[in-house]
């Protein structure tokens, strides 16, 4: 074992291996001379011979410097919210790329003034939903929720119905959400039957908005009443709806799935959801709608503390403007062309063991 302990090379010998000095340069030196001393170590240990601690030490070294390791969505859930939900396309990738760098986001280059952070990303969403007055992005889609009710119904009621008093991912409850940005809850109807008569009844000079929720991750079936924006959108409140999905524009494989550009046509002041979902992009939360509403929560103090940052907006900028998402793509992709790339991916899997 001495022998074998002398034989084994020194830890500035092997950094200097050309293969170590570029995982050096990609992921950091300590990372590096970690994996080094790992290897020298399993070789100490008689599993490595020492000849081939290099060897060793680039085995252990990760692909990244990240700890997030690339997966394959074998699940059958299109968008896992565990995986990271929608896949970015190839030219959202590439934004992200090129933004990594300094960037004009909040510079105009021209003038060499100020600009509104943003602008373009903004600009191109409200080009894909031209029936949003103004548009807004901020970190979730929760965050466009806490962000419009605390800067529209803070200290005042939130109507919104027993029915859609949803729990999110990870145990977040909508009711305990809204309450904490200082507004009050005023629950109207039952949980299966809700009323336009009910939202009615409870509206009056504490109400700050109408809340409908798409439920997206349960149905009630059988006896049940829920009333549409189109019906809410004349009681003289705001009426704020939250889609959740991110789908723009109608789609014809979701004909159940509410969008963007029909909740505002039928009368919804706000339309609040995320980016990563069906719009196909990075993660984020939306708000489209009246302008003054949308300037009133863009303006607010919290709006900074939830904006998002210049990867976040150059990715949602190539998602609303390139070519097709791979969630649109898997959308509209033939069910017996989906089989067959499934059966072909487990058979690669089973060959690579």
């Amino acid at each position: 074992m001495p022998d074998a302990r002398r034989r084994i090379p020194r830890t500035d010998v092997l950094l200097r291996d050309p293969r170590l000095l570029d995982a050096a340069d990609r992921l950091g030196p300590e990372r590096v001379r970690s994996a080094v001393r790992g290897a020298q170590q399993r070789a100490r240990e008689g599993a490595v011979p020492p000849d081939a601690v290099a060897d060793e030490a680039i085995a252990l070294l990760p692909r990244t410097a990240c700890g997030l390791r690339p997966v394959i969505n074998a699940t059958g859930v299109l968008l896992h919210t565990n995986l990271g939900r929608a896949p970015l396309s190839a030219a959202a990738r590439q934004a992200v790329q090129e933004a990594a760098g300094p960037t004009d986001v909040e510079l105009d280059l021209e003038t060499g003034v100020r600009a509104p952070r943003g602008r373009t990303a903004l600009a191109a969403l409200r080009a894909r939903v031209p029936s949003a007055a103004a548009v807004h992005v901020v970190n979730n889609g929760a965050a466009a929720l806490v962000l419009a009710a605390t800067a529209l119904a803070a200290g005042k009621e939130i109507v919104v119905s027993r029915g859609e008093m949803v729990e999110i991912g990870d145990g977040f409850r909508l009711p305990d959400l809204l309450v904490s940005t200082g507004a009050r809850l005023r629950e109207v109807g039952t949980t299966n039957r809700t009323t336009v008569q009910d939202y009615a009844g409870a509206i009056g000079p504490e109400t700050g908005f109408v809340l409908k929720v798409h439920p997206s991750n349960f149905r009630i079936t059988g006896f049940t009443r829920a009333a549409g924006v189109s019906e809410l959108a004349p009681l003289g409140v705001p009426v704020v709806a939250d889609i959740g999905s991110g789908l723009p524009a109608p789609h014809p494989r979701l004909p159940e799935e509410p969008d963007a550009r029909s909740q505002l046509e039928a009368g919804a002041a706000l339309v609040t959801a995320s980016g990563d979902k069906l719009l196909g992009g990075p993660q984020c939360g939306l708000v489209l709608g009246r302008e003054d509403l949308v300037r009133t929560m863009s303006r607010h103090p919290l709006a900074r503390a939830l904006r998002v940052d210049k990867l976040t907006l150059a990715a949602l900028e190539a998602t609303l403007t390139g070519p097709k998402t791979p969630t649109e793509q898997a959308l509209e992709a033939d069910p017996e062309q989906l089989a067959r790339r499934a059966e072909w991916l487990a058979g690669a899997l089973r060959a690579d063991g």
